[in-house]
């Protein structure tokens, strides 16, 4: 898995994406009412409406604040106008970051977010100057302990995935984009469980890091991540399961 696949996977089984629901939802709100703005507010039209509404209901999100996201969104709520953003920069030892943004305000955004590149090692760089290194796939982990490993393999082979891979724990299926949606309704039909599931932009190359290094582009990314603007963070940065376990370790601890 890629360093930040892993970092993620760790969160998720740690149960930290809950001690943090209430910005997840102002997060997730944003994606609903832009979606909902760009596309109209009915999910059997709108894909990536429909797409935003089974992330928030998979997050516990209360069907009341999707309403409300929906009719903002369509002009039957007043609000904020957001914009959608994609920011890039290096990270330390030249690893390659992709922010995707919504904001209603890019003059506070750039400065915030150049601030925390600077303060971890990092520097927010030039429009196109990594986001050829990555591309966009359908994404998937399973738990080996939750799972029939082969009954995934057959079904990945069935949607035509592009590619499995397998580790002590963990089990990665890539898609193409558009066989995403029909790989994870098979897996539904099995009742197999995933901890990932998700269409996103994977590197195209890996960057190893450890010792310091390591350290800081773990903060870079929490911290990004915590930002209230930022929606996703994609990296190219690979850390060995070992660092991996004693950088979540350590931050247990603090």
């Amino acid at each position: 898995m890629s360093g930040h696949s892993k970092w993620s996977t760790i969160k998720r089984k740690k149960g930290k994406a809950d001690a943090q629901r209430g910005k997840l939802f102002t997060k997730l709100i944003r994606v609903i009412t832009v979606a909902a703005r760009s596309g109209g507010g009915d999910p059997e039209t709108n894909v990536k409406l429909k797409t935003a509404i089974q992330l928030a209901k998979e997050s516990n999100m209360p069907n009341d604040n999707i309403e409300r996201a929906i009719k903002k969104g369509t002009g039957g709520l007043g609000g904020v106008s957001y914009e959608e953003l994609l920011y890039e920069g290096y990270g330390p030892g030249g690893v390659a970051v992709l922010i995707d943004a919504l904001t209603d305000n890019r003059n506070r955004t750039v400065p915030e977010l150049r601030k925390i590149f600077s303060k971890n090692g990092g520097n927010l760089g030039e429009s196109g100057c990594v986001a050829w290194m990555f591309d966009k796939r359908g994404y998937f982990v399973f738990e080996k302990t939750k799972v029939d490993e082969d009954v995934i393999f057959d079904l990945a082979l069935e949607a035509e995935a592009e590619d499995v891979k397998s580790d002590d724990e963990n089990i990665e299926v890539i898609t193409l984009p558009e066989n995403h949606e029909k790989f994870e309704k098979l897996i539904k039909e099995k009742n197999s469980e995933y901890i990932i599931s998700e269409i996103t932009l994977l590197p195209k190359t890996t960057v190893e890091l450890e010792g310091k290094k390591a350290m800081q582009m773990i903060n870079l990314i929490e911290q990004l991540e915590d930002n209230d603007d930022v929606q996703k963070v994609y990296a190219n940065f690979n850390i060995s399961d070992k660092i991996m376990e004693e950088i979540s370790t350590n931050k247990d601890r603090t």
